[in-house]
């Protein structure tokens, strides 16, 4: 299992994958498109999730291998930098594609004997 510290920032993924599931269900592509407050609830969560891997730096990598950790780390710059230009439809690809293999990885990391 990964340190105390490495926990808490897996679990902070965990967490915030959640609270995007939660915000996203029952929407589609273009229902998402149309939600402004679902839109900035899933932007704030997505943050903190490229937040936490910015923290967990090579650790990641370590500890689940198979996940674009640079693409997760790039997104939180992309959405404090260019935020007026996030586009919806690649946010709910995120979403609906990215994140359920990111929660499967961290799930799987926090479960291994270190």
């Amino acid at each position: 299992m990964p340190s105390e510290r490495l926990q808490l920032r897996f679990q902070d993924i965990l967490d915030n994958i959640s609270r995007i599931e939660s915000f996203a269900s029952g929407h589609d592509a273009a229902s998402f498109a149309a939600d402004e407050k679902t839109i900035f609830a899933v932007l704030h969560a997505l943050l903190i999730v490229s937040e936490a891997a910015r923290k967990l730096g090579d650790e990641a990598v370590a500890h689940a291998p198979d996940q674009p950790w640079p693409a997760i780390r790039a997104l939180g710059n992309v959405l404090r930098h260019q935020y007026d230009d996030v586009d919806p439809a690649a946010i709910w690809r995120i979403v609906s594609g990215d994140l359920p293999k990111l929660r499967a990885a961290v799930e799987q990391a926090l479960a291994a004997p270190d």
